[in-house]
């Protein structure tokens, strides 16, 4: 693949969407809505894009995921933190982001994205490169389910060489992180950002495989998850959990911020929001609780494979 074939990427990212929303829509019983939009001449981004949300389905309360390809005059500054050099270029960034929150608790919350960025320079040749992850977030947490979805991302990786899945695995701990609370989203996956090593055909190929990968990696854990019964006590504990997401989203998030900055689409970026969040002064769990396993067995970082 060629630098200069966007498209080719573009092409490959549309139909991702609709191959994970066709399985959520088959999984839940319900029915999308899918939003096609454009930016409007004059606006600092140009470029369209698709949003898919279910929401208030069976088994997601919401489920949303989206496209974009877009271009813009300038870099904003999340997108150039790693390199100055490029600060100022028109660029081209194009992807798909996902986050599914469900209604049980017992299912965890998910969030997959994959993307190429563009700089275009006008002195120099295009420099592009590709990032994006998947990881897992539990409220109520089982080893075999988080043994499951990181081996899904090793295999994923694997082909494209043995040291890729456990730098990424770093990567993602180290980026899914509340800094201010000192305490890890999830269990973490696998996350990668500037990334063209392998040259831009082969670290393509890597996208797509992890890209591919998310079906098999979470729609198991759902199945397994989605019938267990659960209350009031199960509900309040998600909904405060669901509001340190909220935080790290807008706090810490790279693609929040970049989507923002560049004039970026503001209800597609904020699609990963959940319907409902809570949160409670100094609340802490009863020690030996399924509650506070999650502290103890599944936030802190460990190596699950």
């Amino acid at each position: 693949m060629s630098v200069s074939q966007p498209a080719l990427v573009g092409a490959w990212l549309r139909g991702l969407q609709q191959r994970i929303m066709d399985a959520v829509e088959a999984a839940d019983g319900g029915t999308a809505v899918r939003d096609a939009w454009k930016k409007a001449p004059g606006e600092p981004l140009q470029g369209e894009g698709l949003t898919c949300i279910l929401e208030g389905g069976e088994l997601f309360e919401r489920a949303g995921c989206g496209f974009s390809q877009v271009r813009g005059p300038k870099l904003p500054p999340s997108a150039t933190q790693h390199r100055p050099e490029l600060a100022g270029a028109p660029f081209e960034a194009m992807g798909v982001s996902l986050v599914f929150h469900p209604r049980n608790p017992y299912v965890p919350t998910v969030h997959m994205n994959v993307r190429m960025l563009a700089a275009l320079p006008a002195d120099a040749e295009p420099v592009c490169w590709f990032g994006g992850g998947m990881d897992l977030t539990p409220y109520y947490g089982f080893e075999e389910d988080a043994v499951h979805f990181h081996r899904t991302c090793r295999d994923a990786l694997a082909p494209f060489g043995d040291g890729l899945y456990p730098r990424f695995k770093t990567w993602c701990d180290e980026y899914f992180f509340l800094k201010h609370r000192g305490e890890q989203r999830g269990i973490g996956g696998i996350f990668f950002d500037d990334f063209a090593e392998l040259g831009m055909a082969r670290s393509f190929e890597m996208l797509q495989s992890v890209g591919e990968s998310f079906l098999p990696a979470y729609l198991p854990i759902v199945e397994r998850r989605r019938g267990m019964p659960w209350g009031e006590r199960e509900r309040a504990f998600q909904l405060y959990r669901r509001g340190r997401y909220v935080e790290f989203n807008l706090v810490w998030d790279r693609g929040t911020h970049f989507g923002l900055q560049s004039g970026g689409r503001t209800e597609s970026i904020l699609l990963s929001m959940p319907p409902q969040a809570s949160w409670a002064y100094q609340w802490a769990p009863e020690p030996g609780s399924p509650e506070a396993r999650l502290y103890t067995d599944f936030l802190p970082r460990r190596e699950w494979l």
